[in-house]
C-alpha cells in the first residue's frame, strides 16, 4: 500500500518490480558484474556548483556517470529545453547520445547529477540489452540499477519537502529507493547516510533500510527472530501434516511468516513443497531475490546459485 504526501506517493507499491529488478541484474551481469561496482559516486565528483557554468559542467558529471556505469565510448550530449518530463535521452546504437534535461534545473544544479544518473542508467541498460515490459516497469527497473549500481543515491538526495513545496526525482518512491540502497550498502558495506544533503532523504534511507535489513531475518534463515521462527515452526508443521504444497509464485500465503510487511506491497515469503526427498521449503535469497529451495531437516547451509551467497538455514 502506498500513501501520498504533497503529491509524493510515499511507501513501496513497486518493492515486487524492485526486487525483480535487483534480480534481473545479478542474472544479467553475473555476481562478479554486480561486485566491480565497488564504490559509488563520491559526492565531490557529482556536485554541481551554483558558479559552474551551466553546459560545461552538465558534460563533466556526465562523463563522471558514464565513466562509474562503465560505459566505454559513450560521449553524452547534454542539453536543456522546455520539457514536461524532468529528462531523457535518446536511444540510439552511440557512440553519441543525446541527453536533454528539464529547464528547470538551470536553477536547481545540485540536482543535474541526479537527472543524468537515470538517464546514463538508460544508455546501460540499452546496452546490455535488459529491459521490462512497459514503460512503468521499466522505469524501475532503471532506477533500481542506478541505484544498486553507486549513481542512484543521488536520486534519493533529490527528494526534498517543504511546507510549501516538495520535489522528488525518479519513479520510485523515496523509500523504495532508501530499500535499494541499503541493499547495496549491505552488500558493499557502504554507509551512504554520510552523504546526503537532505533530511528527508535521510529519514526516507532509515525506513528503507528497515525493510531490507527484515529480508536477512525471515524464516528460514538462521537469523530470524523469535516470533518469526514460531510462525515458520507452526506453518511448517500444518505443511507436513498436509502433504505439503505448491503454493502461487509471489502470492502471501495466509498465515506465513514471511511476508515482508503489512503495506508494503511485496512478498519475501518463504513456502512449502512436497519433492522425492521429503518436505522442502522455498525462499527469496536476501541479495539478489532469486528463490531457493532446501530440504526442511534443520541446520543447513545453502548456497543461492545466481548471487554466490551463502546462507546459514535453520529449516
Amino acid at each position: 500500500m502506498a500513501s501520498r504526501a504533497n503529491g509524493v506517493i510515499r511507501g513501496y507499491p513497486h518493492l515486487g518490480t524492485v526486487r525483480a529488478a535487483i534480480t534481473a541484474l545479478y542474472r544479467r551481469l553475473s555476481p562478479d558484474g554486480v561486485l566491480s561496482y565497488t564504490s559509488s559516486v563520491p559526492p565531490a565528483d557529482a556536485a554541481f556548483g551554483d558558479g559552474d557554468d551551466l553546459h560545461l559542467g552538465a558534460q563533466r558529471v556526465a562523463r563522471v556517470l558514464v565513466e562509474h556505469l562503465r560505459l566505454p565510448q559513450a560521449r553524452m550530449i547534454v542539453s536543456f529545453r522546455e520539457m514536461e518530463h524532468a529528462a531523457s535521452v535518446e536511444l540510439t546504437a552511440g557512440p553519441e547520445y543525446f541527453i536533454e534535461l528539464n529547464n528547470r534545473f538551470r536553477g536547481h544544479r545540485r540536482d543535474i547529477g541526479a537527472a543524468l544518473a537515470h538517464e546514463i542508467t538508460h544508455v546501460l541498460l540499452h546496452r546490455l540489452d535488459l529491459s521490462f515490459p512497459g514503460t512503468r516497469d521499466n522505469e524501475i527497473l532503471t532506477d533500481t540499477a542506478t541505484t544498486y549500481l553507486g549513481a542512484g543515491w543521488l536520486l534519493l538526495d533529490a527528494f526534498r519537502e517543504s511546507r510549501l513545496t516538495s520535489q522528488k526525482l525518479g519513479y520510485l518512491t523515496p523509500e523504495e529507493f532508501g530499500y535499494v540502497l541499503a541493499k547495496r550498502a549491505l552488500v558493499f558495506g557502504e554507509d551512504p547516510s554520510v552523504w546526503f544533503t537532505s533530511p528527508q532523504a535521510y529519514t526516507a534511507y532509515t525506513k528503507g533500510r528497515a525493510l531490507a535489513l527484515r529480508d536477512v531475518r525471515q524464516p528460514p534463515l538462521a537469523a530470524a527472530g523469535w516470533t518469526a521462527r514460531n510462525r515458520y515452526a507452526r506453518d511448517r508443521r500444518h505443511a507436513a501434516e498436509r502433504g505439503g504444497r505448491v503454493p502461487e509464485p509471489g502470492r502471501a500465503r495466509p498465515g506465513s511468516g514471511g511476508t515482508a510487511g503489512a503495506g508494503d506491497g511485496g512478498d519475501s515469503g518463504y513456502a512449502f513443497e512436497t519433492g522425492a526427498d521429503g518436505l522442502r521449503v522455498s525462499f527469496p535469497c536476501p541479495t539478489c531475490q532469486q528463490r531457493i529451495r532446501v530440504p526442511v531437516r534443520g541446520r543447513v547451509r545453502a548456497r543461492c546459485g545466481l548471487c554466490r551467497s551463502v546462507l546459514e538455514c535453520d529449516t
